[in-house]
């Protein structure tokens, strides 16, 4: 899909996609929540904090923008229902998510940090790359080994992506097949300068084409 300037199958940039309110009440409830349970660890992980559905971050307007969304996009929502919702919160002495895919159809992405706290316009997004995993891959093993993702999808294609720049109240909507990774972001100190995203996943993984190997109780 093309808005905003970007015409890549699977990837769809929204801008202004909240109303100032909302966007206002959102921001708010991100930044005041004290469900942040999870911690990543800065080595491993990049470091941030996350708060998830099933565990306290259960807001009535998340919901209701949730379904919203999946109302108003029949085309790209049709058959992919609500799966999973998380915040991350991140710390700009840190990098962010590594490179992953997630099992879901459709990932939208959207962000709520305000952009006087982005010391780098041109960053601090997100890198999705545009090469799709073949259908017979194990989901487990290629989003646990970088190394074999890098090697047999990415490098073949020159690493080919689609780079985001962080916005307040953009929204990416995308493949969740897709592997992608927070880009390097550079945000203010201060708790109110943190980025945070607001991830709602639809729907089962969508996987690349290929030929279905028969299930054990057919063979």
């Amino acid at each position: 899909g093309e808005e905003g300037g970007y015409a890549t199958p699977g990837i769809v940039v929204i801008d202004d996609i909240l109303s100032p309110q909302a966007l206002s009440r959102i921001r708010q409830i991100l930044l005041e929540s004290t469900v942040f349970y999870q911690t990543k660890m800065p080595l491993r992980f990049g470091g941030y904090v996350g708060a998830y559905i099933d565990d306290g971050l259960h807001d009535r307007i998340l919901l209701q923008l949730a379904f919203e969304l999946h109302q108003k996009l029949p085309r790209i929502m049709k058959g992919h229902p609500l799966k999973y919702l998380w915040a991350y919160k991140y710390d700009s002495d840190y990098s962010g998510i590594n490179i992953h895919a997630d099992q879901a159809a459709v990932n939208v992405n959207l962000w709520l940090t305000p952009d006087s706290a982005n010391l780098d316009p041109d960053s601090g997004g997100l890198v999705i790359f545009t090469a799709k995993p073949p259908a017979n891959w194990n989901f487990e093993k290629y989003n646990t080994d970088t190394e074999f993702v890098v090697e047999q999808l990415l490098r073949p294609t020159g690493f080919a992506n689609v780079t985001v720049p962080h916005r307040q109240n953009r929204a990416v909507m995308f493949d969740s097949a897709l592997f992608h990774h927070t880009d390097r972001f550079k945000f203010k100190k201060g708790f109110e300068n943190h980025r945070i995203n607001l991830t709602i996943l639809y729907g089962n993984m969508q996987m690349g084409q290929a030929k279905r190997s028969p299930a054990k109780d057919e063979l």
